[in-house]
């Protein structure tokens, strides 16, 4: 059984939503890197790269079910930031924006009584616990440090370090 043609259509934005938060995460690499924050913009980019995987993880499930997978156009993400800090309180809002989404997919899923597809998104839920996670614990990091120069450095320094697997900050 496939899953219904609205958990189709919505599994389809999801897949734009993913690939917009790795265009994201891009944008506040490049930003970061033009600030000469290099380990904040390694975090990020390695941010973009799990979005991107999420995305794909998302299509090939619509593939598995015999669905039909509809690309959608990528919104332009914003550029410019005023701070580290506004960089991640960005990333922190955007995490739960993809937390709700993921929990209306799970949602129609179930509504529609498609265990495969439930299952499937029990992986997503969990993921994004992970997720909303990583980035507070850098948001609190950085309203702690304020504008300290030595303890941003650090903190970059830190968040450089983060493994490709590992979510958050170097323990």
């Amino acid at each position: 059984m496939s899953p219904s043609k609205k958990l189709q259509k919505a599994m389809n934005d999801q897949v734009r939503l993913e690939f917009e938060s790795a265009y994201a995460y891009l944008s506040m690499a490049a930003w970061m890197e033009d600030q000469n924050y290099p380990g904040f913009a390694s975090w990020l980019r390695q941010q973009a790269r799990e979005e991107a995987t999420h995305a794909m993880k998302i299509f090939d499930h619509l593939i598995d079910r015999g669905c039909k997978v509809a690309l959608q156009p990528v919104a332009g993400p914003r550029a410019n930031f005023a701070s580290p800090l506004e960089v991640f309180e960005q990333a922190k809002q955007h995490e739960q924006s993809v937390t709700r989404s993921i929990s209306e997919l799970y949602g129609l899923a179930s509504t529609d009584r498609d265990y495969a597809s439930q299952v499937f998104l029990e992986w997503f839920i969990t993921e994004q616990v992970e997720e909303e996670k990583n980035s507070s614990q850098v948001l609190e990091s950085l309203r702690r440090v304020g504008e300290n120069q030595a303890a941003l450095v650090m903190l970059d320094r830190e968040l450089g370090q983060r493994s490709p697997e590992g979510g958050g900050a170097a323990a």
